[in-house]
């Protein structure tokens, strides 16, 4: 019986660029190729090399919620994977934010299937380098889902991904004002490492205002230690 691989790698946080060398070369030899998703800027790449792939985009429709989506897809790769080698590409770096990719190292330890995860960069480069920031001297990263993660008070510099969409980023910003003045300084950051890169200092309560919300998008909220000490 033939022995099948699956292997993850990312696409990095948008440019092509910034995909591994080793990355690339994988994409170029591999007959299967699944992407989470096409909506990622990188694809464009991907296209212009004439790489043949499959998404999973059709699965977003049909899904009741993002729980189910996950597992549907790793049952689906897991699957795919039992009968030929598969290349399954995912945004940014399999280590960050990706559900999916959890999944697939937890089911591929209970089911013993081959599994190879490669390193990729993340969004969280660019974001230190768009703001000048050395994560040593402390961070904290939540998902803008996760509603009591955003709630509780922060003891660093609070960085939250996954601001994807308008409804998102009010329901966000009720949130955070719980526990934030409506001036509170947050920093948007929109597209990094892109060429329409936008990194801009906002007031709270303007963060729905913002045109260009999208799946690129991420917060930053700076630690004000004399904020939190008197609250």
């Amino acid at each position: 019986m033939a022995d099948y691989k699956l292997t993850v790698a990312g696409l990095g946080p948008g440019d092509a660029g910034l995909i591994t060398r080793e990355t690339w070369g994988r994409i170029e030899a591999a007959r299967h190729i699944l992407l989470r998703t096409r909506i990622h800027p990188t694809v464009e790449a991907l296209d212009a090399a004439g790489i043949s792939y499959e998404t999973y985009d059709a699965f977003y429709e049909n899904a009741e919620d993002f729980d189910e989506l996950y597992e549907r897809i790793a049952d689906d790769l897991l699957a795919r994977a039992s009968e030929m080698d598969v290349l399954y590409l995912v945004p940014g770096s399999p280590f960050v934010a990706e559900r999916t990719v959890q999944i697939l190292r937890e089911r591929a330890m209970e089911e013993g299937a081959s599994l190879e995860i490669l390193p990729a960069m993340s969004f969280l480069e660019p974001l230190f380098a768009a703001l000048s920031l050395d994560p040593v001297n402390g961070l904290s990263i939540v998902d803008a889902m996760d509603e009591d993660a955003v709630a509780s008070p922060p003891a660093q510099d609070l960085i939250i991904t996954q601001v994807y969409s308008r409804e998102l980023v009010s329901d966000l910003k009720i949130l955070l004002m719980e526990h934030f003045p409506d001036t509170q300084e947050v920093i948007y950051l929109h597209h990094l490492a892109l060429p329409d890169e936008r990194v801009a200092r906002i007031p709270l309560f303007e963060l729905d205002w913002q045109d260009d919300i999208d799946h690129l998008t991420t917060l930053f909220i700076p630690y004000t230690p004399v904020f939190w000490e008197n609250s």
